[in-house]
């Protein structure tokens, strides 16, 4: 489709799925998540507030720099790591796609 993004997702347990992704509707990764039903909780609705939807970036895509307030929260998340992001502040765009993103372990 002319107007959707190829995303693979892995979960917890090590699978991969991958699905279509509109890029039409303004949605950011973590928002993605929650419609196809991926265990991400995104407790704060998106206002990097909270680093419940913390993901590892899998491929090598050139994404937008995180902002201070992200690098901010990363900096007291658990289980973070070099390609650590948070997916709410990833809006979906067509340089994404074949992205592919592993969810971070939940905290505790």
């Amino acid at each position: 489709m002319e107007n959707t993004i190829s995303i693979t997702i892995i979960d917890r347990s090590g699978h991969l799925t991958t699905y279509d992704a509109p890029i039409d509707m303004s949605l950011n990764l973590m928002e993605f998540c929650k419609v196809v039903e991926q265990p991400i909780k995104g407790e704060c609705g998106g206002m990097a507030m909270c680093a419940t939807c913390q993901i590892y970036v899998e491929s090598n895509h050139t994404l937008p720099q995180p902002t201070d307030e992200e690098l901010a929260m990363l900096d007291q998340a658990f289980f973070v790591k070099d390609n650590s992001r948070l997916g709410c502040q990833l809006h979906l765009t067509a340089e994404m796609d074949g992205l592919i993103v592993r969810l971070a372990p939940e905290e505790g």
